[in-house]
């Protein structure tokens, strides 16, 4: 099980509390799970990558086990915490502002 913390907007839409489970066949990358977490909460779709392009939100940003993975390629492989559901891979908002 893949474990995986939304932004609190995006739980109140997907009407979920804390986080999220999924089940993710293998190898497990930022896409699949983005394809899983869409299939479960079909409300999520276009909210966190957009409907054509597929590229991640703007201020939306990507963490695997403390590390910044926004911009890697969506078809790289998760670390093996995040497969092995040890550590959560977090979907964090950024915050903007002057």
């Amino acid at each position: 099980m893949i474990r995986v913390q939304i932004p609190y907007h995006l739980r109140c839409l997907a009407r979920v509390e804390g986080e999220v489970t999924l089940d993710v066949p293998a190898p497990v990358t930022i896409r699949t799970v983005l394809d899983a977490l869409e299939a479960r909460y079909p409300m999520l779709a276009g909210t966190v990558r957009d409907h054509d392009t597929q590229r991640r939100r703007p201020f939306l940003r990507f963490f695997a086990c403390e590390e910044d993975i926004s911009l890697e390629s969506p078809d790289t492989p998760l670390p093996d915490p995040i497969v092995q559901g040890r550590e959560p891979l977090l979907i964090i908002g950024a915050i903007a502002g002057g």
